[in-house]
């Protein structure tokens, strides 16, 4: 590569990585949110107060990383400061868990190509250095399982009685991978996994039971289980009908655990009503995929805890 063409694209990548990283605080700026003040001490925060680090080296991650790191971890709701890469997890004979998402890190530095390195002893002047950042992906020790025991950090459990017994109990019934943390609720469709943000990060305990099973609700829709069709993109129609049949079925389940749902808010409302007014059958196509899903669910629960009705409810819906 000649010495303008190699300034030339160090200059590119760096400009856009230089740029990718403003903007991220440039967004949290606007929205009220200061990335060097976190919440420390609070119930938004899982981790202590402390700087970020290498869970291998122990080395303290500096510059940009830091706000990054920390952003991650009042965002993602991890509990420790600890990072690794990828292979590092796999040396400490560990792993990333499957599924997990990275965190995006950089490295800076500078170098000088052989080829300017001789130019340089051939004219008698200075070689150009050539500045770079380089990224890497980079895992908190929570996304990790398997490591030595001193490397790991374990969430504050869940305080008691937050989440009531009967969706606990059925939610494990299932054997879903069934993971509490984060900021946001999911089904991965790829790794087959459900996340929902710990009860004390809702307004009221009683929207973690609602979105749990709402999530776990998508879980038993996938290929291998009811086969319903979960490719539907963010805000098409095949998305908002699967929403559609979370929700009732989630409402279907509650109901039959004694748990009072929740509602949904005006952005699903309003997608909802959208697929309903093009598609006069679609609220029957999605009542009765949810009572398949609800009947699914409910029955992995125990003889023991089956409500009495259980079996004359599932015949009824089965004349319907």
């Amino acid at each position: 590569m000649s010495h303008s063409a190699a300034r030339a694209r160090a200059g590119r990548d760096r400009t856009s990585l230089y740029q990718e990283i403003t903007d991220k605080i440039i967004a949290e700026l606007e929205v009220g949110r200061v990335p060097w003040v976190q919440p420390w001490g609070t119930a938004a925060a899982k981790a202590p107060l402390d700087m970020p680090k290498n869970a291998a080296t122990q080395r303290r991650y500096s510059g940009i990383n830091v706000l990054t790191l920390w952003g991650a971890v009042i965002e993602r709701g991890f509990s420790g400061q600890g990072w690794l890469t990828f292979r590092q997890a796999l040396g400490l004979g560990g792993n990333v868990r499957k599924g997990e998402k990275g965190t995006t890190a950089v490295y800076a530095d500078r170098f000088t190509p052989d080829e300017e390195r001789r130019r340089a002893e051939r004219d008698g002047d200075e070689p150009y250095v050539i500045p770079f950042l380089k990224r890497f992906t980079v895992f908190n020790t929570d996304q990790c399982e398997n490591l030595p025991e001193e490397l790991t950090t374990a969430p504050e459990p869940v305080p008691q009685g937050l989440i009531l017994p009967q969706a606990e109990a059925l939610i494990a019934a299932t054997g879903a991978d069934f993971r509490i943390g984060g900021d946001r609720a999911f089904y991965n469709v790829l790794h087959d996994f459900v996340q929902v943000p710990r009860p004390e990060a809702f307004f009221e305990p009683i929207n973690f039971h609602r979105t749990a099973i709402h999530e776990v609700a998508h879980w038993a829709g996938a290929a291998h289980r009811l086969g319903r069709d979960l490719s539907g993109a963010f805000g098409s129609a095949l998305y908002a009908k699967e929403e559609l049949v979370a929700e009732m079925s989630s409402a279907f389940v509650c109901a039959s655990l004694g748990i009072k749902p929740t509602v949904r808010h005006a952005d699903y409302i309003g997608s909802w009503l959208e697929v309903l007014r093009g598609d006069d059958r679609a609220i029957v196509r999605a009542a009765s995929a949810a009572s398949k899903t609800a009947d699914y669910l409910l029955a992995f629960q125990s003889d023991d805890s089956k409500p009495a009705e259980t079996v004359e409810i599932a015949n009824e819906r089965e004349v319907a």
